[in-house]
């Protein structure tokens, strides 16, 4: 099965060993993983971050550790409240497909991935032979309108457009955030004046709120890589100057609470 169209004229894609071809003849290669490259430059933007090979590196590597398990299980868990071993399931800005491959092993159901970073998508790929993944913007997602039951996104950028877009009638939106305290220690050992997350409203346009679900729980790290490997999954790792990556270099224990909030929506 596949989902998957043209990022330059909208049409189907067919799936070989080696490429994706459109019937208009718009190829697009495969990687030696299998992931698809169908991310144009113009929906690049003027920057990706975060996606470079040495971060996605460590974010697989920190994944793998289990520290966020819990908010992996909750989230398997939704998932196979609303899906099905016939459903599509499509994760929108997957990375390198922990989560993507923890549903996997919950549910029978087709699965897709995209990522704008292509290193997170062959390192998605590496990982889950079962699961179709593809380089991609969130903002110009190359799947075919109303073919998806449920779209999981988890501290992406959020398009409701297009998730709404791709979502089947009455399918079901899963989206992960940060609340209020997440990371609060962390940050607090970084930060002169650290602060609390913002959490926005949950009312989305075209979507119904179902409900939220908040995931806390303490994770303890004891070396300084795991702690760096955290800080560089947060936006944080971004804005921080010098003076906080010296702190951060010295840390070698930390003890710091993890704070999420799971929300489910139906497109209305």
């Amino acid at each position: 099965m596949n989902i998957f169209t043209c990022p330059v004229c909208g049409e189907m894609l067919d799936f070989s060993e080696k490429s994706a071809v459109c019937r208009n003849n718009h190829s697009f290669d495969r990687a030696k993983s299998g992931y698809v490259n169908l991310l144009l430059s113009k929906h690049m933007g003027k920057a990706v971050h975060g996606d470079n090979k040495l971060m996605v590196r460590a974010r697989r590597e920190f994944l793998d550790k289990g520290y966020y398990s819990p908010l992996c299980e909750k989230l398997c868990q939704t998932v196979k409240k609303y899906a099905s071993d016939n459903s599509v399931i499509l994760d929108a800005g997957c990375g390198e497909g922990y989560y993507t491959s923890a549903v996997k092993e919950t549910v029978s159901a087709e699965i897709f991935g995209i990522d704008i970073s292509k290193t997170a998508a062959d390192y998605a790929a590496k990982r889950s032979k079962n699961i179709s993944f593809a380089a991609a913007s969130v903002f110009h997602i190359p799947v075919k309108s109303f073919s998806c039951d449920v779209l999981i996104t988890l501290f992406a950028p959020y398009c409701g457009e297009e998730f709404h877009r791709v979502l089947k009638e009455n399918g079901i939106m899963i989206m992960a955030i940060p609340s209020e305290s997440h990371l609060w220690e962390l940050k607090k050992a970084v930060y002169d004046t650290p602060y609390k997350n913002t959490v926005k409203p949950y009312e989305l346009d075209n979507f119904e709120f179902i409900k939220s679900e908040r995931i806390s729980f303490d994770i303890e790290l004891n070396s300084n890589q795991d702690i760096q490997s955290l800080f560089s999954m947060t936006p944080y790792y971004y804005r921080t100057g010098r003076k906080e990556q010296e702190k951060l270099s010295l840390m070698e224990n930390l003890k710091t609470q993890c704070d999420f909030e799971l929300l489910t929506y139906r497109k209305s």
